[in-house]
């Protein structure tokens, strides 16, 4: 009668099964079931044994990279040569801040910053052909976090024939696509010879809620403005240069205080190469103004900078509109 075929793998010749320490404790024995519970996992102790302390402070998680490991070592996830796309990494908004009492919503943002960064979206269409778009805007921190988005709610038409004259409202949007701010700009001429009808621009915050207004006030030789708060008291004033032409430079707008002696402020047009300047009109823009400035005259001040973009720094037909005095 022939031996019973076993599926147990054969032993090396000399080799004695029967030797102490064969097999190695907690691995299952020659022809005995597999251990209650199955086999343990890789890098786990076998059922009964103490654990491996992940968790613990010091100890690395599982699928993460061991405590002091060098740079360069993978992380989880990481797949090489692998990089976010452009709109992901864009994402980068400045965290919400927790509301205030008598603060209209949405602007608590401007309560922890003195500076804010206006970068203008450049416009293929616009560059190439002339073709005005509609505006849109990144608003900064001083971090590079977003804190608003801005975007132009005109028609074609009034785009194309106004130009940088045209009447607009502008959405400014949270990174929760609320609408916190509405700018309002009518139909006006900038010119000194039409002191009847100069240049203005409303605030509201919430939309609906007026918060205050830009004034352009008369001159010949330099731009002039007044900053009001609701009911129409002048807080601040705004002064700009006698040429506006910003060649490899920055344009500077003087924010000064109630009485014009003492500047608290200001709104600089920032110089971003020869070649955005020359093909675009996407602008940047950089305001400062006191941190404990109230937050309602903040909103105003950034309604200025659009206001002042559209006067000095648009173009039409990829012309410039800078102009020297306010002739």
């Amino acid at each position: 009668m022939s031996a019973p075929v076993t599926n147990q793998p054969q032993a090396p010749p000399g080799f004695d099964a029967n030797a102490a320490g064969y097999p190695p404790t907690g691995y299952p024995q020659p022809g005995y079931p597999p251990p209650q519970g199955g086999y343990p996992q890789p890098g786990m102790a076998p059922p009964g044994y103490p654990q491996p302390p992940y968790g613990q402070p010091g100890y690395p998680q599982p699928g993460y990279p061991p405590v002091g490991a060098p740079p360069g070592y993978p992380q989880p996830g990481y797949t090489p040569g692998f990089q976010a796309p452009p709109d992901q990494q864009a994402m980068n908004w400045m965290p919400v801040p927790q509301s205030i009492p008598n603060c209209p919503p949405g602007l608590e943002y401007l309560t922890q910053i003195d500076q804010l960064l206006v970068h203008q979206k450049v416009e293929l269409l616009e560059a190439f052909t002339g073709f005005e778009t509609a505006n849109k805007y990144s608003v900064k921190n001083t971090l590079g976090q977003k804190v608003y988005y801005a975007v132009e709610d005109t028609d074609c038409c009034t785009r194309n024939c106004c130009g940088p004259l045209r009447p607009f409202d502008m959405k400014i949007l949270d990174n929760m696509q609320r609408e916190v701010i509405h700018l309002y700009r009518p139909f006006r001429c900038d010119s000194c010879w039409y002191p009847c009808c100069l240049q203005e621009l409303e605030v509201t915050s919430p939309p609906g809620t007026v918060v205050g207004y830009v004034k352009q006030e008369w001159s010949i030789c330099i731009p002039k403005y007044s900053i009001k708060n609701a009911a129409g008291d002048t807080v601040l004033r705004i002064e700009g240069p006698f040429c506006t032409y910003g060649i490899c430079g920055d344009v500077e707008f003087s924010v000064l205080s109630r009485d014009g002696t003492t500047e608290v402020g200001k709104i600089v047009k920032q110089w971003s190469g020869l070649a955005r300047e020359a093909f675009t009109d996407a602008d940047h823009f950089g305001i400062s103004f006191p941190m404990d400035l109230d937050v309602n005259i903040k909103a105003v001040l950034l309604g200025a900078c659009f206001l002042i973009d559209f006067m000095f720094f648009e173009k039409q037909g990829n012309k410039e509109n800078d102009t020297i005095g306010m002739m």
